[in-house]
């Protein structure tokens, strides 16, 4: 076993050099949910790492947002991206954290990586005075719903998609 899965991964805040990883992180992403319904996710293209890691660069100074990296061995291994959001009458919804993004490179996976970046979000959003975290998940993506729901979030919605 490398050095590197011997000890664990140091969550912290984003920076601009993170973003070409975090842009990779982001297609895997987007590549794993157009995998669950290619009809409602978006088709992943080679400029997807790119176009990710543009729009989470954009989210690094806005203060309702928090985007952080866990890094193991000088090399970024996962991502969460979180929002604060205030009422929002469409979703019948009061003030809340969103948890937009939560993810750990394939390879990485099973070392509670993940856990660690949920964790340190909800810390966040917490010490930002949210009283509720909500986030939304892919109906096939059954891992990752056993994976919230051990960390106490409950069903609350179900999106239904139709084509034109």
């Amino acid at each position: 076993m490398g050095a590197s899965r011997q000890t664990a991964p140091i969550i912290r805040a984003a920076t601009r050099a993170d973003l070409p990883r975090i842009g990779a992180l982001g297609a895997v992403l987007v590549a794993e949910h157009y995998r669950f319904d290619p009809k409602r996710f978006l088709a992943p293209s080679d400029r997807t790492p790119e176009r990710y890691a543009a729009f989470l660069g954009s989210q690094l100074d806005d203060a309702d947002s928090i985007v952080l990296a866990a890094e193991d061995a000088g090399t970024v291994i996962g991502y969460a991206y979180g929002t604060v959001e205030d009422y929002d009458y469409m979703s019948l919804r009061g003030p809340a954290g969103i948890l937009q993004d939560i993810v750990v490179d394939p390879a990485q996976r099973g070392r509670g990586v993940g856990r660690r970046l949920l964790d340190a979000t909800l810390a966040r959003l917490k010490e930002r005075g949210v009283p509720r975290v909500v986030l939304s998940t892919a109906e096939g993506n059954a891992t990752a719903q056993n994976f919230f729901a051990r960390a106490g979030f409950r069903r609350t919605m179900i999106e239904m998609t139709r084509e034109t």
